[in-house]
């Protein structure tokens, strides 16, 4: 199976030059052009490595790799940068990056830097992929879900909005944070799309089981866990 690499990137020119030469090395390839989108990519876990920039539209790279460490994913992530200080590289080392390059940079450069952080990760711990909250379970790589053991049959949209839950079990969740997680919307569009989806969701999560797992916060937002 093909390594993932995820490109976190917004300069174009430097986008394509390092996606191509990974394309071209038997990498698969997945793009984000700002923060804000990087970080829901990077939080999907699958990557083998991230290659991060840290001057980022949105949500910085810095931001970026302190979300992603708080979200415990220990994914190797290498910062691309043009600041190239002593201290911007430490900066960058000391709060959760793996490797630093400067940029320009020679793309045979990063490549063995990718390959290393890999060689790495191998032997770290297993990335999950599997989310649960109680007897509810997701499986992220065969996209299946069941809920006691019973198959939950779930819409692409259903899907990711459950897995967003499910990935900030008991914490509230906000509109915004659906919105701008699940339908990219950086905005509210004033309609009942959350309302509706959710409403199916919770059919097809809690209908028939004696202890509901979908609240709703009022004047707040919803809930995935077991307590009320």
């Amino acid at each position: 199976m093909a390594n993932k690499v995820l490109l976190i990137e917004d300069d174009d020119a430097t986008a394509d030059f390092v996606a191509r030469g990974l394309t071209e090395e038997g990498f698969v390839v997945d793009r984000a052009a700002n923060g804000r989108d990087g970080l829901f990519h990077a939080t999907d876990g699958s990557y083998d490595c991230i290659v991060l920039d840290r001057m980022l539209p949105g949500i910085d790279g810095m931001g970026v790799l302190a979300a992603v460490r708080a979200a415990g994913i220990e994914t190797p992530v290498i910062v691309l940068s043009a600041l190239g200080a002593a201290d911007d590289r430490i900066h960058g080392l000391t709060h959760g990056a793996d490797d630093y390059l400067t940029k320009p940079f020679a793309f045979v450069e990063l490549l063995a830097r990718i390959r290393l952080l890999m060689r790495r990760g191998g032997a770290a711990k297993a990335v999950e992929t599997v989310l649960r909250c109680g007897d509810l379970e997701m499986d992220l790589l065969a996209r299946r879900t069941k809920r006691a053991g019973r198959a939950i049959d779930l819409q692409p949209r259903e899907f990711r909005l459950l897995e967003f839950m499910l990935r900030h079990v008991d914490q509230v969740v906000t509109r915004t944070m659906l919105l701008e997680g699940v339908w990219d919307y950086h905005f509210d569009p004033g309609t009942n799309v959350i309302d509706v989806h959710l409403s199916r969701l919770r059919k097809k999560v809690d209908e028939g089981f004696d202890r509901p797992l979908l609240h709703t916060v009022r004047g707040a937002g919803y809930r995935l866990g077991l307590d009320p």
